[in-house]
């Protein structure tokens, strides 16, 4: 999996930077070109102004509509990524007269807004987004309001009360490591073992990366520290560093098959794929969450307010808010923000839920001023403790 997608990056300055950083542009196209690639498209005015589904009429009023655009594109979705290769294939055979064209699977969530603003007045723009909170909550000028079926089903703090994105899935931040190689992983201190030399990993700089930024929050949490107290977690990562355990290596699937990174700081559903891959291969990967430090950070949808495809588009967020589609996501390793419902409803997978790691109480969260007050104090902190 390449590590851009991975990017939930805690704050808009650090999208920005991690970004222009590591694709040299600001304005990469979908396609990874600059410059629009598409042909100019007329859109239904009807549908692009659609809020909800009775702006259609019924269910398959909308499958008629979005069947007459005929297409569909997605962008930022790696099939090894909370499952969506099977969400994808499996919308494609519900809905076999829509062709669905994926853009650039691993662009960040910036990017997938830079594709849209290049390919903006084309049929080669994104219709939809899977965005990080921050991306989210700063760009509802470039979404289409839309209220998916379940709406009232999704909890208020995790939706724009206009509809404008709401929240699709989370992971919850774990440890992983090879299980064979290095028995049991039970607390934090564990990993200051010699045993550990070289070898145990954040997935990136906490200041760039969100997979990084969240393993550094759980592990503040489970050194004694909280959001508002973020001392501990970089005394540890320094005690790490000075016992020869730590590694800054780029954490890729590389890595993990050669053994470079043997345990590994990650969310739920990236560890739910390593330990597919790798069981094929005869290694034992395990990953584990800690009650009092179970740090979630959903994606959301959204409607690019310039789809192609403004039909498509509503009939894609319809589906993700099935359990069907919410089922998948959960097979995936990740929790569906309808996960409690469905509990309620009776529509969860058992066969899932029996072995899924799923949220204890009360996570650990935090607003996007807290993002960006901790994305600014590990700007500060974190390379001159730890090095870059």
């Amino acid at each position: 999996m390449n590590n851009l997608r991975k990017i939930a990056v805690a704050s808009v300055a650090a999208v920005l930077a991690f970004s222009m950083a590591a694709c040299g542009s600001s304005s990469a196209s979908s396609d990874g070109n600059s410059g629009s690639t598409g042909k100019a498209v007329k859109v239904n005015e009807k549908s692009a102004k659609a809020t909800s589904l009775s702006d259609f009429g019924t269910m398959d009023d909308l499958v008629k509509a979005a069947e007459e655009e005929g297409a569909l594109n997605v962008i930022a979705l790696p099939h090894d990524w909370s499952n969506y290769g099977e969400v994808i294939s499996t919308f494609k055979k519900k809905y076999p007269k829509i062709k669905i064209t994926e853009l650039n699977p691993n662009a960040s969530s910036k990017e997938e807004l830079d594709a849209a603003k290049t390919n903006k007045g084309t049929d080669a723009a994104p219709d939809v987004f899977d965005v990080g909170q921050s991306i989210a909550a700063t760009s509802t000028d470039a979404f289409a309001p839309y209220k998916v079926q379940a709406w009232d089903k999704i909890p208020d703090e995790n939706k724009d009360a206009n509809g404008a994105y709401y929240a699709d899935y989370t992971g919850i931040m774990s440890i992983g490591w090879n299980k064979d190689k290095y028995g049991e992983i039970t607390k934090l201190d564990d990993l200051l073992d010699p045993k550990f030399a070289g070898t145990v990993a954040l997935n990136g700089k906490p200041a760039e990366a969100g997979a990084a930024f969240n393993g550094y929050l759980m592990v503040n949490q489970l050194a004694g520290g909280d959001i508002n107290n973020l001392q501990p977690g970089l005394d540890f990562f320094k005690k790490l560093k000075d016992s020869g355990n730590l590694t800054t290596v780029d954490v890729t699937n590389g890595t993990i098959d050669s053994g470079q990174t043997g345990v590994v700081m990650d969310w739920t559903y990236n560890q739910a794929s390593y330990k597919k891959e790798l069981k094929s291969k005869g290694v034992n990967w395990e990953y584990k969450t800690f009650p009092k430090a179970q740090v979630v950070s959903y994606y959301n949808q959204a409607i690019n307010k310039d789809a192609p495809h403004p039909a498509a588009a509503r009939l894609w967020e319809e589906y993700l808010y099935t359990a069907e589609a919410q089922n998948l996501w959960f097979k995936g390793g990740a929790n569906p923000v309808l996960l409690d419902s469905m509990k309620q409803d009776g529509t969860v997978d058992q066969d899932t839920l029996k072995d899924a790691v799923t949220i204890e109480g009360k996570p650990v969260s935090y607003s996007n001023d807290d993002a960006n007050r901790i994305t600014e104090w590990l700007q500060n902190n974190w390379d001159k403790t730890i090095g870059n």
